[in-house]
């Protein structure tokens, strides 16, 4: 199994411990090769988020210099809300900032679009693997991707780095491609940039949005539009969901995969499922992470597995790499 290394992790937030405990426990066991990506063209990017919102994105911390020279993270102060409109971009600085935000707290720093692009390119290379012919290849980048949209970060996620490997697969060849979000918090950013296709069947096991980030979709009866009417499926858990509960949604995501037949599978895989519903998990454990690589490996696949969210507990990097070495060793 390869892993694509960012190097480029912002240290905002203590996103750098996530990476740092992943990456030890994968040279701890000696699991696969660790390898620094290659850097993938704009236009690859342009395939997922649009070129207005990439240009912003890219030139957003010199404009913030130039509006507030003194701050080391910016963040919007306004946002563009229902009535409002979002085609003309404003000229001032923080209210497009919101025009192209989500939440108020994803702040741009110095280090944004370095730390964005590199995990982009760990994602388009890891999924190109897959058609090189690994059977598996890992993402260890921060930050998290999988709350960007077409348009607009959020949720500490500026691109989406699920969305990006998925759409790199559909262009290299394959006709379908599915996408398996298994963070605690839904998936909002792939579900948007595919809702409207079948070429890409986007599954979430998700904490119930009325009580959890992103709080305005990851709903049941979010199936899709148009064309992609029935490619959507969200398995939202209630409150106090444990281990059983679940697994009991993993295996109805799974069946879900067996039917569609996708030629590759992308896992967004957040490490916040194993602690305790109060810290914003459903309890699993490390023998449980072993089992579900295991579960994946079934499913028969190619799969590219995306690092996204996790608090940076001292379980964080055992659970993750045991998802890994669950997939290793039953497909070795």
């Amino acid at each position: 199994m390869l892993t694509f290394f960012n190097e480029q992790h912002t240290k905002e937030f203590g996103l750098q411990h996530r990476v740092s405990a992943v990456q030890a426990e994968l040279e701890r066991r000696g699991l696969g090769q660790i390898v620094t990506p290659q850097s993938v063209p704009l236009t690859a990017l342009e395939r997922t988020h649009s070129p207005h919102y990439l240009a912003f994105l890219r030139n957003a911390w010199s404009e913030a210099q130039a509006a507030a020279p003194a701050r080391q993270v910016v963040t919007p102060n306004q946002l563009a809300v229902r009535t409002m409109r979002s085609d003309i971009e404003p000229d001032d600085f923080f209210a497009r900032l919101g025009l192209y935000s989500m939440d108020t707290f994803t702040g741009i720093s110095a280090s944004t679009w370095s730390a964005a692009k590199g995990g982009a390119d760990c994602a388009v290379n890891a999924a190109h693997a897959l058609r090189l012919g690994e059977r598996a290849s890992f993402v260890l980048t921060q930050p998290q991707g999988h709350h960007a949209g077409a348009d607009f970060c959020g949720g500490y996620c500026y691109l989406n780095n699920a969305a990006l490997a998925a759409q790199h697969l559909l262009d290299d060849g394959l006709h379908k491609v599915a996408i398996l979000d298994l963070d605690y918090q839904h998936g909002n950013g792939a579900q948007g940039i595919f809702y409207e296709r079948a070429d890409v069947l986007c599954l979430s096991i998700h904490a119930d949005p009325r009580q959890s980030f992103p709080y305005y979709c990851g709903h049941a009866d979010e199936t899709g539009a148009g064309a992609g009417q029935g490619y959507n499926v969200n398995l939202p858990l209630a409150r106090g969901a444990d281990t059983q509960a679940w697994f009991a949604a993993l295996e109805t995501a799974c069946l879900r995969l067996s039917i569609y037949r996708p030629d590759a599978l992308v896992v967004a895989l957040g490490g916040n499922i194993f602690q305790g519903e109060e810290h914003g998990g459903f309890g699993l454990a490390p023998a449980d992470f072993l089992r579900l690589g295991e579960r994946l490996a079934w499913l028969g696949v190619p799969t590219t597995f995306q690092l996204e969210g996790g608090t940076p507990l001292r379980q964080l990097g055992t659970n993750i790499v045991n998802v890994l070495e669950g997939f290793d060793c039953a497909t070795a």
